[in-house]
């Protein structure tokens, strides 16, 4: 599985449309994924995160393993997908991001695509410096690591 990497800003037209970065584009496209998308709010941070179609039905494997009738279940569901817009970007690589998602962001006329591995998210770009200062400080903080693997 490809990932996305790395902080990318761009500009949000009038429309709502903006460009996914040349570099997500094309881990979509090695993951044979035609730039379909789900996007959702946050429900940690005022972000949109974006989940390539695969990434995000595999949720649903995991959400089977819960009582379909349980309050753990109906919250996780509504958490996940009531809000959730499937997209396609068009041929020029772009987006239309819908209002409710730039009005949970407090999206204005610039986006910071932030790229966390697997999915990547969109923010405002002064909420995104602060979040990845955060992150830092608290990976710092906590002396967080990552387990030695077999291939490290």
């Amino acid at each position: 599985m490809s990932q996305f990497l790395g902080t990318h800003r761009n500009r949000l037209d009038a429309k709502g449309r903006v460009s996914v970065p040349a570099a997500f584009r094309a881990a979509l496209r090695r993951d044979g994924d035609s730039h379909g998308l789900i996007l959702r709010p946050s429900h940690k941070h005022r972000c949109i995160e974006a989940w390539p179609t695969p990434v995000f039905e595999a949720l649903a494997t995991r959400l089977q393993g819960l009582d379909l009738f349980s309050d753990t279940h109906d919250d996780m569901a509504a958490a996940l997908y009531a809000d959730a817009w499937p997209l396609e970007a068009d041929k020029e690589g772009r987006v239309l991001l819908p209002e409710p998602l730039v009005e949970h962001a407090g999206l204005r006329d610039s986006v910071v695509f932030m790229g966390l591995g697997r999915t990547f998210q969109i923010w405002e770009p002064d909420a995104a410096d602060r979040r990845r200062a955060e992150a830092r400080e608290r990976a710092r903080i906590g002396g967080l690591t990552l387990p030695a693997g077999a291939s490290a």
